[in-house]
């Protein structure tokens, strides 16, 4: 078991994506889930909605975290400029996908931002690999961009929780690990993550922090989801 030792509050290691339509439909959400939620993941789809950084604005005059996860893939110094503009912003993480030069000019200005490297996406697996071009196995190409991501000084890693035990093993606790493709239950056909865990699962294997979506979104009623998710939380944690 690799249990973060990280002084993390458990209630912030739930990130709920709000992976909706717009902002309004964001700040619904928010306002529904009210204190059974203190962070949340923003992305492309609101990015391209309008409206993103006046949510991020309002989310932070609530006093919730948000981790930007836009994954800034650019040549180096625009990804740093990009970076830079987002210092300040209130926000709490930013990923970035690309190589050791991205990734070194992202960690160059974040000031107090946190920058997390996405390792292999949890919708990826080895079939998709293989039509990438990547000839390595799944947990290898986590490994070496995680170790890429620790010598180029980002603050954590994205990774999914079956390679986070991995990461731990041969890592320690040296980077965050924040594990997306969190499935409570059983993962559905047409679901598009294909690496996932469950809440316990992610947490033993190393996960500092999950990002939760769809569980939570499509739940009869997503406070009490949320809040079934903080309760397993509280017990890995107890």
């Amino acid at each position: 078991m690799f249990l973060s030792d990280k002084p993390i509050p458990v209630r912030d290691r739930l990130i709920v994506a709000l992976d909706v339509a717009d902002a309004a439909a964001a700040r619904a959400l928010v306002i529904q889930l009210g204190d059974a939620v203190s962070f949340y993941k923003i992305g492309l789809e609101l990015f391209m909605a309008g409206g993103y950084f006046e949510l991020l604005q309002w989310l932070t005059a609530q006093g919730k975290k948000v981790f930007v996860d836009l994954k800034f893939f650019d040549v180096p110094e625009t990804v740093c400029s990009a970076v830079r503009a987002l210092v300040g912003s209130g926000a709490t993480f930013a990923t970035v996908h690309g190589n050791q030069a991205i990734m070194e000019a992202a960690v160059r200005d974040k000031g107090e931002l946190k920058i997390l490297a996405v390792t292999v996406l949890t919708s990826l697996d080895r079939g998709d690999l293989d039509d990438l071009g990547f000839a390595c196995d799944v947990d290898k190409l986590v490994l070496s961009r995680a170790r890429r991501a620790l010598e180029a000084g980002v603050d954590g890693i994205v990774s999914s929780g079956l390679e986070a035990p991995m990461i731990r093993h041969e890592l320690g606790q040296r980077l965050l690990v924040v594990t997306p493709g969190i499935r409570p239950v059983e993962n559905k056909p047409a679901d598009d993550q294909k690496r996932t865990v469950d809440v316990a699962q992610a947490f033993h294997n190393g996960a500092d922090y999950i990002v939760v979506g769809r569980p939570i979104r499509q739940a009869p009623d997503p406070r009490a989801a949320a809040e079934a998710v903080q309760a397993t939380i509280a017990g890995v944690f107890r």
